[in-house]
């Protein structure tokens, strides 16, 4: 096995290969775009080439590699028997021809690093595990995997490395601070959270996952995979990352690219929907928050839109030179009624009216002997639109939903109660365009605009914080990836909307792949043990029946303080969280955040928002979803509480954000749970 200065020689081996890689690229994209070839040819030629330039060039001094395999000789080694590989988070080689110098996590071979142990070693006989400092090699530490001991595993620390702790890399890379956004797991990944990373394309799955267990970067891992492994597949219709707000697409924003995946749609739920385009300029009450986000609003809105068709009452009669062409009232009857049992859409029905009658006109006049060539037939479609306007009229979706929401009665009744029907009409009735829209009436108006024409599909749709979605925001994402996959992440007990799901099934029904299977991680990785104990004590409240958190760490501090003063302890306890090393989150009820965001400042403490890049960062609670600090100071946990209806959900989440340090500073008595 190499020494360390090896090892070093063998890494800035690396980092020139990856240079001259570089060069290459960029070099290929000044040859590119001389290529000779159709225009269409040359231009995703020149778009690959600047992409591969581009996710090379962004390397920079980053490790080249995080871990080696050494595989033994014969036995369950196979073809790999007396090899060894060097594993990073791209594929480095210094020449064609010539084995690669590292490679691609994602590859095949790969695999074996993550899952491998004693009990199954796959062939391997030791794995290696690098430790950096930025860009400095400073030691590694070896696993030996077989022949199998009943003691465990041989883990012996490099020359170097320093401690001797068993695991002490792999434990330092999980714990060290976190400061900045979210970065790749690349050199921690799990057995259990490979097999997920590595699931086949057509599966859908869910993720249970308690906080801190890597569900989130499982996700965007499985993204990256399944694009290496399917690339060709997933180019054509993409890949999509819903996330809960723009502070978290902020927190993950650089996971993927550090993957080497540039071209993946990351966004919101509400700035996903059709309606997005539209400004919301009003709030709904609860109420009417609920009943719109209800899963009974699809079959309403149906109703609303196809409510709009009428019965023939008369027939065609078409003019045309010396004849005159007509379709029977019953026939156009009939063709209207088919249309309606066939289409998926509203628009198609529409449509394929319009061109049954005009194949139907075509046959009379053929049968005279005429020529009906392209401009007869587009001339045709033009004169009978108008008898079609009358039985099947065309519609802008926001016009149909605006006159629903004027009056909801003729729709919905029988499916709505009264103070349903009350809470969501509009106190007068109102033109889309003067509409004051809400941010449920966008979930609406998209749900009408799918049932009037298709929208684009993807390849594959990655859903984080999946138990917040409602039954109509789920629907809208089933549309996205009819034809795909999807991953779902979440945790029932983090579930803080009105109407977050209480069971993935249903959700998973609402997402329309109900047989997807449900993995729940129950392994805390970024949650320290004193974190999790306090964060548990909230489980026996919370209407979901989750496990309990296990956490990986043994570490952790916990720090409980009542005083008169919120402001004043919370300048005091950024103040010591300064001397330590790592991010730091100031969470309290959104109603305090401008009184503690004043003090910190009057303190001589700067402050960045959720979405800022700073050391200390003032977050609502409302806000904290997704977000991770090494200290958190959670500021009046029965404000917290009492915010919402789901308020012990969301002291759940705010506690849980904390890596490494958690103050918990309170004037009234905590919540009995906590006490």
């Amino acid at each position: 096995m190499r020494g360390l200065e090896e090892e070093r020689a063998y890494a800035e081996r690396c980092r020139e290969a990856l240079r001259a890689m570089v060069a290459g690229a960029r070099e290929n994209v000044v040859v590119g775009e001389l290529t000779w070839g159709d225009r269409y040819t040359a231009e995703r030629l020149g778009y690959y080439l600047k992409s591969l330039a581009r996710e090379l060039g962004d390397e920079g001094d980053s490790p080249p590699f995080f871990g080696r395999i050494e595989y033994g000789v014969g036995g369950s080694a196979g073809e790999h028997s007396g090899q060894a590989y060097y594993l990073g988070r791209r594929h480095i080689s210094d020449a064609i021809g010539r084995p690669p110098l590292v490679i691609d996590w994602r590859a095949p071979v790969s695999t074996a690093f993550y899952r491998a142990g004693v009990r199954d070693p796959q062939g391997v006989a030791v794995r290696r595990r690098y430790g950096w400092s930025n860009s400095t090699l400073t030691g590694f530490e070896d696993e030996q995997l077989s022949p199998p001991s009943s003691e465990g595993p041989n883990v012996k620390p490099g020359a170097g490395e320093g401690g001797g702790v068993v695991g002490g890399i792999l434990r330092a890379e999980i714990e060290r601070p976190r400061v900045g956004p979210m970065r790749d797991i690349v050199a921690t990944i799990q057995p259990e959270q490979d097999e997920l990373v590595r699931a086949e394309l057509e599966a859908s799955i869910c993720v249970q996952g308690a906080p801190g267990t890597g569900k989130t970067a499982v996700g965007l891992h499985r993204a990256a995979y399944l694009l290496y492994a399917h690339r060709a597949r997933l180019q054509r219709n993409g890949v999509l990352v819903l996330g809960p707000n723009r502070a978290f697409l902020h927190y993950i924003s650089a996971v993927l690219p550090t993957l080497g995946e540039v071209d993946v749609e990351q966004t919101t739920v509400d700035d996903l929907l059709i309606g997005g385009k539209l400004s919301v300029r009003a709030t709904d009450e609860t109420a009417a928050a609920l009943v719109k986000h209800d899963g009974r609003m699809a079959e309403i809105l149906r109703r609303a839109l196809y409510a709009r068709l009428r019965p023939p009452r008369e027939a065609v009669v078409v003019p045309d030179s010396s004849y005159r062409w007509r379709v029977n009232q019953y026939e156009f009857a009939r063709m209207v009624e088919d249309a309606r049992e066939e289409a998926t859409a509203y628009g198609l029905g529409r449509e394929r009216v319009i061109s049954r009658l005009v194949a139907a006109l075509q046959r009379q006049a053929e049968a005279r002997g005429q020529n009906c060539n392209g401009v007869w037939l587009r001339r045709m479609a033009r004169v009978v639109t108008p008898a079609v306007d009358a039985v099947w009229p065309a519609v802008k979706p926001a016009e149909v939903l605006a006159e629903f929401l004027s009056d909801p009665a003729p729709a919905s009744d029988g499916v709505l109660s009264q103070e349903e029907q009350q809470a969501i009409a509009w106190k007068r009735p109102r033109k889309a365009g003067s509409a004051l829209w809400t941010a449920a009436d966008l979930v609406l108006l998209d749900e009408v605009s799918a049932l009037v024409g298709r929208g684009e599909s993807y390849g594959h749709v990655i859903i984080d914080e999946a138990q917040d979605l409602s039954p109509m925001q789920c629907r809208a994402i089933a549309r996205r990836s009819e034809h795909g996959s999807i991953t779902v992440l979440g945790d029932l007990a983090q579930g803080t909307t009105p109407w977050a799901a209480r069971d993935w099934v249903e959700q998973l029904g609402y997402l329309g792949k109900p047989a997807a299977e449900v993995i729940a991680l129950t392994t805390g990785y970024r949650v320290p043990a004193a974190v999790v104990a306090i964060a548990n004590r909230l489980l026996g409240g919370l209407q979901a029946k989750v496990p309990a958190t296990r956490s990986f760490r043994s570490d952790g501090q916990l720090a409980i303080k009542q005083t008169d003063d919120l402001a004043g302890g919370c300048v005091d306890a950024v103040r010591g969280a300064l001397k330590d090393e790592g991010s730091i989150g100031v969470i309290a009820a959104d109603e305090a955040i401008a009184e503690l965001a004043a003090a910190l400042h009057a303190g001589g403490i700067e402050t960045v928002a959720p979405d800022g890049d700073g050391r200390v960062a003032v977050v609502p609670a409302s806000l904290a979803k997704g977000l991770e600090y090494d200290h958190v100071i959670a500021v009046e946990p029965a404000a917290i509480a009492e915010a919402e209806s789901r308020g012990l959900n969301r002291l759940y989440v705010v506690l849980t954000r904390a890596v490494s340090r958690l103050d918990i500073l309170h004037h009234r008595p905590l919540p009995p749970e906590l006490s």
